[in-house]
């Protein structure tokens, strides 16, 4: 029977305080923790299956507190959604969810998340983001990124950058989002990496590309992907899944 294989993991980093990431793998949700080794669970292949990491803002308040309403939100509508319109009316719902919940609570004012992930279907795979978490895909060709970073271009002399250009909340005033969905093949034994920037800030894609080849076990892959970041200096949250899609026995 085919199914879909997560592994994932999540860690503060060697920086940060504490974890802003969440993370959710259908109806389980990882939210302002540590995982000690990456952790893999199972799920038939058929029904909608939301893989997402939601990555607080960093410099504004209760990221943790935005990040973990979103990933909560994406567990409880996954089993409903059907395509890239109820999936794209999904995220926007977390949108709102965000502003709405810092009515009242000035503590919150400006909270905010970006969010990236993919979401399963029996036919179909698509990718879906709001900032700059991304989407990889690995197979055969190469890795690919197929999320589209929210950023302006990194300015001269630097690969990457830490201003965003839309978020989920993040503003005093409420306003809408036009998160970017897209399909993509996931044929059995190829792998996707859902992550948060906390990966790919410090490891350049060729690195990446590099690890994910070298170990085809999900487990041991995650591990080197963390690994890396940290010794790379570990400045930022790091929270990654590996989603791969098996034929079973």
């Amino acid at each position: 029977m085919p199914y879909i294989a997560v592994t994932a993991l999540s860690h503060a980093g060697l920086v940060r305080e504490h974890n802003e990431d969440s993370l959710v793998v259908g109806p389980w949700t990882l939210c302002g923790t540590v995982t000690e080794s990456p952790q893999t669970l199972l799920f038939p292949l058929g029904r909608p299956l939301v893989v997402a990491v939601a990555d607080g803002l960093g410099g504004q308040p209760a990221g943790e507190v935005a990040s973990e309403l979103v990933v909560l939100r994406l567990a409880a509508a996954g089993p409903d959604l059907d395509g890239a319109e109820s999936l794209s009316e999904a995220v926007e719902a977390c949108n709102r969810a965000v502003y709405a919940a810092t009515a009242g609570r000035p503590e919150l004012t400006t909270m905010g998340t970006t969010v990236a992930g993919v979401l399963l279907l029996e036919d179909s795979v698509l990718a879906f983001n709001v900032g700059d978490s991304k989407v990889f895909h690995t197979g055969q060709d190469g890795l690919r990124q197929v999320s589209v970073d929210d950023s302006p271009p990194p300015t001269p002399g630097r690969r990457t950058t830490s201003a965003v250009t839309q978020t989920l909340g993040g503003n005093r005033l409420p306003g809408s989002v036009t998160p970017h969905v897209a399909d993509f093949p996931l044929p059995p034994g190829e792998r996707c990496l859902v992550c948060s920037d906390g990966l790919t800030d410090p490891l350049p894609d060729e690195e990446i590309e590099e690890l994910l080849r070298a170990h085809d076990d999900d487990g041991r892959a995650a591990y080197e992907l963390w690994k890396a970041a940290i010794e790379a200096g570990g400045p930022d949250n790091i929270t990654l899944a590996l989603v791969r899609v098996g034929l079973g026995e």
